[in-house]
């Protein structure tokens, strides 16, 4: 059987031969025999490994990748590939989530209620039965930076204005759809600033993200089936 020298390895992968240590030690590649001199010596199999590992890492993230080569150690091929499917499965999501995102986004229409009366100011309660959404819900999105709202000086009361109750009409619009906090968070400032373009490439830009993670996914699942194959697994 061939040997291959960590650098060349390394090379063939862009990558220094210390990253190739880093990942011996996590235990997703099998433990190499060793010369005389000490120096590694890895094969075909702990090539495929490597190469596998740095294909998934861009589309799957480094616990799922682990968790992956763990599994194919153990020769459960089976769990590694549902493992995959998930992770496919949870793209897939959001892939049509953005698209609906920025379908809603070209229909929008936040406006106040015509048969609802309102004040410059109101409370929490009163917002919450204008807008139809619960007051958990509003404190929540305060908390993560959705809503930065008004406090009354004298009672500490949250304040409300026309202006917060359509940021709330939006995110109550968008939460269904909306696939991730940073996103909302930037859709519904642009939304604020009357920027419905910005707004629109927000999330073009996300459903590239997704294109581009799909294909690294896919790459992957390819060296993935390759280390199978060397391991005659498949």
């Amino acid at each position: 059987m061939p040997y291959y020298k960590p650098i060349e390895i390394a090379r063939e992968l862009h990558i220094s031969t210390s990253a190739l240590r880093h990942y011996e030690s996590w235990g997703v590649v099998p433990a190499p025999e060793r010369a005389d001199n000490g120096y590694r010596l890895y094969t075909e199999i702990h090539l495929a490994y490597f190469r596998c590992l740095r294909a998934m890492f861009p589309g799957f993230g480094v616990a799922i990748t682990c968790e992956v080569l763990r599994s194919i150690q153990k020769a459960d091929m089976d769990a590694a590939f549902w493992l995959v499917n998930k992770e496919q499965a949870n793209l897939q999501q959001e892939k049509v989530a953005a698209d609906q995102t920025l379908e809603l986004l070209e229909n929008l229409d936040v406006s106040l209620p015509l048969n609802k009366k309102w004040r410059n100011r109101m409370t929490i309660g009163e917002v919450a039965a204008y807008t139809g959404v619960t007051t958990s819900a509003i404190r929540h999105w305060e908390k993560e930076g959705l809503l930065v709202l008004p406090r009354d000086p004298e009672n500490g009361y949250r304040l409300f204005t026309p202006m917060d109750i359509r940021k709330i009409l939006l995110i109550r619009t968008l939460r269904n759809t909306v696939y991730f906090l940073t996103s909302m968070k930037e859709i519904v400032q642009a939304v604020e600033n009357q920027s419905m373009e910005q707004a629109k490439k927000v999330t073009a830009d996300a459903i590239k993200s997704i294109h581009d993670r799909n294909r690294h996914q896919m790459f992957g699942v390819r060296r993935l089936v390759e280390l199978c194959e060397v391991l005659e697994l498949v």
